[in-house]
């Protein structure tokens, strides 16, 4: 993620120069290539490199010029996650646990199950089995310790994302792991909380079709407003990220005729109550 930010930066810095990556290139004596990669953020580049961009791009800022130094150094620092290995966090979710952090909004619809970010361990617990009955015990233990790190990043006082999740019905409709697993994943759904925080919504089968009956995604934008943000999709087997422009712009009036589909929180949050004192047996 903070790759992504500093790669973002060198682009408008050399976009504010009116330079070509060949000029700017040329005038550091490097391959036009290397400059190429390390705007489309497929390699870091080291403080002395940094330097050299900055004194091309006429930056005498010396607090920013250190400010993207520190970036780039911390480009390269391991986040928690990177401590496990593949076989547990494949790149892919290591990709979006790093964009999660880095966050300033999270938008997840989910037609299936409940948000990763917003389940409890026993329901966690639940989906791992049924996902994959081949792992052990111990296995699932690991991926659940993960998921419930994960929830960390909406927790961080004064840098947490702003997290709004609209769930189908049939989220709250499908039996997870036993009565008693339902009743407390859903009453942690419906509990109050600050809306700038995280907000969850209810899509009822009531509001018939809509136009995200292709499957979940994720919106994820960042602080940096020159960055339009990502829209993460996932599958049994891989997970891909959308950052095209009209893609995002698809995927916001989605969302955006999700919302007024939905029920209001207010609204959900009866309705969840509702499904909750059934799981509990109360009718």
């Amino acid at each position: 993620m903070r790759r992504r930010r500093l790669a973002a930066e060198l682009r408008r810095l050399r976009h504010e120069t009116e330079k070509s990556i060949e000029d700017v290139a040329a005038e550091l004596g490097w391959q036009s290539s290397k400059l190429s990669r390390i705007e489309n953020r497929q390699i870091g580049i080291s403080t002395a490199d940094l330097r050299k961009l900055l004194v091309a791009y006429n930056v005498e800022d010396r607090a920013y010029g250190d400010q993207l130094a520190d970036m780039a150094r911390r480009a390269t620092e391991r986040g928690w996650w990177q401590s496990f290995s593949s076989d547990v966090v494949p790149t892919a979710l290591a990709n979006l646990i790093g964009l999660e952090t880095e966050a300033r909004t999270i938008r997840s619809y989910e037609p299936e199950l409940v948000p990763g970010l917003l389940q409890t361990e026993a329901y966690a617990r639940a989906i791992m089995r049924a996902w994959q009955p081949s792992l052990t015990a111990a296995a699932i233990d690991r991926r659940v310790e993960i998921r419930l790190a994960r929830q960390d990043v909406l927790r961080q006082t004064g840098l947490s994302p702003q997290a709004s999740c609209i769930i189908n019905e049939s989220v709250l409709r499908r039996t997870v792991g036993g009565n008693g697993v339902m009743h407390e994943q859903i009453e942690m759904l419906a509990k109050e909380r600050d809306p700038a925080n995280v907000t969850v919504q209810v899509l009822s089968f009531n509001s018939g079709a809509h136009p995200a009956m292709a499957g979940p995604f994720q919106i994820l934008t960042f602080h940096d407003p020159g960055d339009l943000g990502i829209v993460h999709l996932e599958s049994a087997m891989t997970a891909i990220t959308l950052e095209q422009p009209e893609e995002l712009r698809r995927y916001d009036e989605i969302w955006g005729s999700l919302q007024a589909r939905a029920l209001s929180p207010e609204d959900s949050r009866v309705m969840m109550r509702s499904y909750a004192l059934r799981y509990a047996g109360h009718f």
